[in-house]
């Protein structure tokens, strides 16, 4: 049977995800449930000022900037829309970027608030499952390379 994950107060964000992190860790059969809670207002914030500054807007045409003048506000509503399970991700826009060959590759470009939510679901997901992954796995990892992969594989071979 799976243990659930108590809840516990410690004040910010990260703190609560460093916790996540070595329950998972510690306690690989910890089932973590309701983690929603964990995207509020801070901690949005946070993922917000994270975000590249000059990203093309996405179908909103809300740019970063535009976004930035009505923050305080902007994440307070999007944190209630969060709570309410109101929250309806914008479709992404759809560009196409020339290849060398010839053709076109798709690109879809998220919305700004998509991207905010994005980040910290990503951030949140990270804490827990990053605690599974080998040492010497390096793909797509955050803070891995392939440079570090390669360095790996050298000081082995070597």
């Amino acid at each position: 049977m799976m243990k659930k994950m108590p809840y516990t107060e410690m004040g910010k964000t990260e703190s609560k995800l460093v916790l996540i992190s070595k329950h998972a860790a510690e306690k690989s059969e910890m089932q973590f449930i309701s983690l929603a809670h964990l995207l509020n207002e801070e901690f949005l914030k946070q993922c917000f000022y994270s975000l590249s500054r000059n990203k093309a807007v996405g179908v909103d045409n809300v740019s970063w900037k535009d976004y930035e003048e009505g923050l305080e506000k902007n994440l307070t509503e999007l944190e209630e829309r969060l709570k309410q399970k109101k929250f309806k991700p914008v479709p992404a826009r759809r560009v196409y970027i020339p290849k060398s060959n010839g053709d076109k590759r798709p690109l879809g470009i998220s919305a700004i608030e998509n991207k905010i939510v994005e980040k910290g679901i990503k951030q949140i997901l990270e804490s827990i499952y990053e605690q599974d992954f080998s040492d010497i796995s390096y793909g797509f990892r955050p803070t891995r390379s392939c440079h570090q992969a390669l360095k790996e594989l050298n000081d082995q071979i070597m």
